[in-house]
């Protein structure tokens, strides 16, 4: 492989090339002399203007053609400048002056030769990058501090629309969306403290004002002395993702809903029976009719709110809003209530108080219900839920205050193999019965709200279980643009 990549970018000179070399390194001695000869002032010291040469020639052409220089420099020296000027014997002060030149040639040859070989490699690294950057799908731009456009790459010819010679020069701001620019200058500032910006979903506009979901980064530049000169910035176009993303979300609320159809006819059973035998007493007893009417608008608002529930499972938000989080498990709960006895599964409840925050009640309830289904297919022969809702605030972190809640179950827990793949989309342990979404979806709409979910769980006989915990801070204010 080494071999292939120096074939590729190594550059090897034809033999014209170096015979050209060779010979400019015999014409640098010859014009040394020819300064030396004309200047008087060279006479006192001869070897300054013969080591230049040695310089020049190693910068330019090589070591090869250096050592040539040196050594064509040395009887030049010799022979028309010692013996001239000292006659035919030279002492052997000058022949040993005449060694430590050739030895300083050397010397001086091998590290211009260095630093030629150091500067080449350098430039054919930044060319080689330069060609990444340009041909790279993603769209790589950089900026300055004040945040005008100095170099744009092809990836951001085809993101964004603009042409490289129409967004050089402008501003960078000119793709950020009027509500992001808040954004945008928190970002600014932490490129201003030499800060990176890890990776974040975000949105931009293109040249014709369509929105485009990418996944930006942003680092600061620095230039040879390590002064901040501006910033660099890569973002990927994760439309398409968001789309099947979106597509897979409506399909397992749908898949959702399904499982709750059964649970909602058994809910609705009792009272669509008590409707009916409250309307025969109504038209048989005229005595006690209107208790019996009121009795019956008591049972049709339990089934209003049963709609209501199941409803909240299916319904979208678009903004977040005020909702209270022991509430909406306190109504999954009562939707999968007959379940849980069915299945001798008793539960232990601990909510705490001021449990508001902001988000999306849709999207919670989804979460909740993931977990408690999980824990139900994990208890096949009974045991014990706990479930837990408190305000609390993060061990670490910015420590933010919100709502923690805890779903721990009896079951059999999950296994070493499996424990590193349940978020990851399509992996189930469930093999026919599951889509390997749920876990996904409900990770991903925690990270909608800006929290966490984490997972400890035991296979241990006697022992077995898993618990989830879920942080919800107060606000997802900065959710969708940087998920924790």
């Amino acid at each position: 492989m080494k071999s292939r990549y120096n074939s590729i970018y190594k550059f090897e000179p034809r033999w014209s090339d170096r015979v050209a070399w060779y010979g400019s390194a015999l014409a640098a001695s010859a014009l040394s002399w020819c300064i030396w000869w004309l200047s008087p002032v060279m006479h006192q010291d001869p070897f300054a203007i013969f080591i230049l040469a040695v310089v020049f020639t190693a910068r330019f052409f090589g070591f090869g053609p250096a050592v040539l220089c040196t050594f064509s420099s040395a009887l030049v020296l010799d022979y028309s400048m010692f013996r001239q000027t000292f006659g035919a014997a030279v002492s052997g002060n000058e022949f040993q002056r005449l060694g430590v030149f050739i030895l300083i040639s050397v010397f001086v040859a091998g590290l211009a030769r260095q630093r030629s070989r150091a500067e080449t490699e350098a430039d054919e690294a930044r060319r080689q990058m330069a060609a990444i950057v340009a041909s790279s799908e993603d769209a790589i731009a950089s900026f300055t501090a004040d945040g005008i456009v100095t170099s744009w790459n092809r990836g951001a010819e085809t993101l964004f629309g603009y042409a490289a010679e129409e967004i050089i020069g402008r501003p960078i701001s000119v793709l950020v969306p009027p509500e992001r620019l808040e954004e945008f200058a928190t970002d600014l500032a932490r490129l201003t403290r030499e800060q990176h910006v890890p990776s974040y979903q975000t949105e931009r506009v293109d040249k014709d004002g369509t929105r485009v979901t990418v996944l930006l980064s942003l680092s600061p530049l620095r230039n040879e002395q390590g002064k901040l000169v501006g910033a660099s910035a890569i973002a990927r176009d994760i439309s398409s993702q968001k789309r099947t993303e979106e597509v897979l979300r409506r399909n397992e609320r749908l898949v959702t809903a399904g499982r709750l159809t059964a649970a909602i006819a058994h809910e609705i059973k009792n009272p669509l029976e008590a409707l009916t035998n409250l309307i025969y007493l109504a038209r048989q007893d005229s005595a006690g009719r209107d208790e019996y009417l009121q009795r019956a608008e008591h049972e049709i608002g339990r089934l209003d709110s049963i709609a209501q529930q199941a409803l909240g499972f299916v319904r979208e938000t678009s903004s977040p809003e005020r909702m209270d989080a022991g509430k909406i498990l306190d109504e999954v709960v009562q939707l999968y209530l007959r379940k849980l006895q069915a299945n001798h599964i008793t539960i232990e409840k601990e909510s705490g108080e001021y449990l508001e925050i902001v988000g999306y009640p849709g999207e919670l309830r989804q979460v909740f219900a993931n977990l408690l289904l999980n824990a139900i297919d994990s208890m096949h022969s009974g045991g014990r839920l706990r479930l837990r809702v408190v305000r609390a605030r993060e061990w670490s972190g910015d420590r933010r205050s919100g709502v923690r809640v805890t779903v721990a179950d009896t079951g059999n827990g999950i296994s070493a193999k499996d424990l590193p793949h349940i978020f990851e989309p399509f992996y189930t342990t469930k093999r026919d019965q599951g889509t390997g979404l749920g876990l996904w979806l409900a990770y991903g709409a925690v990270q909608k709200h800006a929290g966490w979910m984490r997972v400890a769980t035991s296979t241990t006989a006697g022992a077995s279980g898993t618990v989830f915990a879920v942080f919800l801070p107060d606000s997802p204010a900065n959710a969708s643009s940087r998920a924790a």
